[in-house]
């Protein structure tokens, strides 16, 4: 009995093979971080401050990666972008702006608090107020001074600006005025030419009195002589 046992042949495994009815083709997804900058990364716990809560209290919005993000041709725009571990969805996507201020939160030393005019983690841009805490002071310090320069980068460039706009402004009152100057020499000229010609008029018309004086005074004569 034994040996028939070890006769008996294992049938093998039929190799079943099925073609996919619809083919899938890899797609590559665009985040727009690609024409970014990385200035700073560093793993945080986000809050945001929920006012239409009864009563209002600070809720987690996710922990993750946030990143200060620079674009690489128009370097005016510097956001801060942070991403949930796992699913990867976005909890925060602001742009920072020349007047935004970190605070401490509740004298932490590892936790900051700024308000947000525009945050555009989910479908529609939302005023917020939000937190971020990191695992240490040191992170926390380097995230509020990566943060702050930026924020000073872009102050510093509106200044700029504003001084072009007032230069230009400047510039395009003198070419009024030169264009005033202009205006009125022109107008000096003009009245100047048609003075010229009344006084040109008037010349011509004394000469042809004074001729027709004479030619009558010659007449008077030639006729007295006749006589």
């Amino acid at each position: 009995m034994s040996d028939e046992k070890h006769d008996e042949v294992t049938p093998s495994s039929p190799d079943i093979h099925f073609e996919p009815i619809v083919k899938l083709h890899a797609v590559e997804i665009k985040t727009l971080e690609e024409e970014e900058e990385v200035l700073f990364t560093m793993r945080a716990k986000l809050f945001r401050y929920a006012s239409e809560a009864d009563p209002a209290e600070w809720k987690e919005r996710g922990v993750g990666d946030v990143k200060i993000l620079q674009h690489k041709t128009e370097k005016g725009k510097i956001r801060v972008l942070m991403r949930r571990d796992k699913t990867l969805k976005i909890c925060a996507n602001h742009y920072i702006t020349p007047y935004m201020e970190l605070k401490p939160n509740c004298g932490s030393d590892r936790a900051w608090v700024w308000s947000v005019t525009a945050d555009f983690a989910d479908e529609e841009p939302k005023a917020e107020l939000l937190a971020i805490r990191f695992a240490n002071a040191e992170n926390a310090s380097k995230f509020k001074s990566q943060f702050e320069e930026a924020r000073d980068f872009l102050k510093e460039r509106l200044e700029i600006k504003a001084e072009e706009k007032a230069d230009s402004g400047t510039e395009s009152g003198k070419d009024e005025e030169d264009s005033d100057e202009v205006a009125e020499k022109l107008g000096e000229l003009t009245v100047s030419g048609e003075k010229s010609g009344e006084e040109k008029a008037e010349t011509e018309g004394t000469e042809k009195e004074e001729k027709k004086t004479e030619e009558t005074d010659k007449e008077k004569e030639g006729e007295e002589k006749k006589e």
